[in-house]
């Protein structure tokens, strides 16, 4: 289907407007003509009627024709009318009828005569001339007149009527150029924030409400390129992190796995020259496994909670609390999760996980809390509510943007389709709510 410009459909409305306008102006002119040359007729035959019935007052009186028809003949009142006089032998003499105008005007077409002309009966009277000879005095009428100047009106008014819808059709096009003008600049400011610049920005228009289109999209791309500039950001502190973490677990692989193995080969190399101390050796090598177990465990903890997929979410959230209130015995957290949490996807609960560790890594590290509260609990409706609350040192702003944990956090609920608010008043600490939709299924 092809889709027409805004600039064609507008024209093609103008168009069928005008057309529209021109046939109902046509319509209208014609009956007002109409009536009109009606009216002029029928007023011109009575007043015929009228004069005729002073002059004779019966068929039986004689006329002098000579001296009182062309008097009649030349009434203004009378030049619609066709007078004719037929004899007692079949002759007809006609009087008026080859009067023109005193300016000639070109002859209206038959077809708007044929539109204009009502049938209007004449008038047939008997007379007796002065010679006593009888005769028929015939009066019928001719419009063509009166026509004629309805044709010279129609035609004004036409012309009248196209000059006012050209100028109207001018006068609309040159508001909507400005207003395509402003309109291709809007669109084609988009098309560059498709391709992902968002330094470009519009500039000011005259009208109030492309001025509000212009300011709308300026805000989308300040708003744009500052996501932008914080996902860039992001994403270089994730490839830093995970060069951090691959780092760290290089250098524990070397400390910890490295040395522990060496030292059990050494040991075992020595049971087997010096038997006698096969036994210290051996307890040694234990206490020395041991070690490498937790170590491993560490890490094993620090890459993926295995917990998470064995015993479910709660129980996972209520070793990473255990965790965290060991290394730090003055705070203490407080979870209150639903049963219903271990029955979420897979892919949500690991996200949910890591929202809930950076939010405690972060009042550990920055907040100076002594007591934390989580809540996790599913509503009817199939919403997931997570409030995380402390009694730290709090914020002045209720959105802090500042720190990638938080730019992490928000990133881990927008990709779930949630909502995540914050609110913090300085000294009363923060609150973190979440809001996740549970209908709305994630990409595989």
């Amino acid at each position: 289907m092809v889709n027409n410009s805004l600039r064609f459909q507008i024209n093609l409305r103008i168009l069928l407007t005008s057309i529209i306008i021109l046939l109902l102006g046509g319509l209208i002119v014609i009956w007002q003509a109409r009536t009109s040359v009606n009216r002029e007729i029928t007023s011109s035959l009575n007043l015929a009627k009228q004069l005729i019935n002073l002059h004779i007052q019966s068929p039986a009186t004689t006329v002098d024709l000579n001296d009182w028809l062309p008097s009649f003949v030349t009434l203004e009142q009378t030049r619609h009318l066709q007078i004719r006089l037929k004899q007692a032998n079949g002759a007809s003499v006609t009087f008026g009828a080859n009067k023109q105008p005193e300016t000639e005007h070109p002859m209206p077409p038959s077809w708007f005569i044929h539109l204009v002309t009502a049938d209007v009966s004449g008038i047939e009277q008997q007379l007796t001339t002065a010679q006593g000879q009888p005769i028929v005095l015939m009066i019928a009428a001719d419009p063509l007149d009166e026509i004629t100047e309805a044709w010279q009106e129609s035609g004004v008014f036409f012309a009248a009527l196209l000059i006012m819808a050209s100028i109207t059709f001018i006068a609309v096009n040159l508001v909507f150029n400005k207003a395509f003008s402003a309109i291709q600049l809007i669109v084609s400011n988009l098309q560059t924030i498709e391709q992902g610049e968002y330094e470009q920005h519009l500039p000011s228009f005259s009208s109030l409400e492309f001025n509000q289109i212009a300011s709308a999209i300026n805000h989308m791309t300040i708003t744009l390129a500052a996501t932008k500039r914080e996902n860039s950001a992001l994403t270089l502190h994730s490839l830093e992190i995970q060069e951090e973490e691959r780092r760290r677990l290089s250098q524990e692989l070397h400390d910890e796995l490295g040395q522990s193995l060496t030292a059990i080969k050494v040991m075992a190399v020595t049971a087997k020259t010096q038997p006698a101390n096969s036994a210290t050796i051996h307890q040694s090598i234990i206490e020395i496994c041991d070690h490498l177990i937790t170590v491993v465990r560490s890490m094993m903890r620090q890459l993926h909670p295995l917990m998470l997929e064995e015993l479910g979410l709660k129980a996972t959230l209520e070793d990473l609390i255990n965790h965290w209130m060991l290394r730090q015995p003055e705070l203490s957290i407080t979870l209150n999760c639903s049963d219903d949490i271990d029955g979420l996807d897979a892919k949500m609960t690991i996200q949910l996980f890591r929202i809930i560790q950076e939010s405690l890594t972060n009042i550990v590290r920055h907040a100076s809390a002594n007591q934390a509260r989580i809540e996790l609990s599913i509503s009817d409706d199939d919403y997931l509510h997570i409030e995380i609350r402390d009694n730290g040192l709090g914020c002045v702003d209720n959105s802090p943007k500042s720190g990638f944990g938080l730019l992490g956090m928000r990133e881990r609920v927008n990709s779930l389709g949630g909502l995540l608010r914050i609110h913090s008043e300085p000294g009363l600490g923060l609150v973190i709510s979440v809001t996740i939709p549970l209908f709305i299924r994630l990409p595989t």
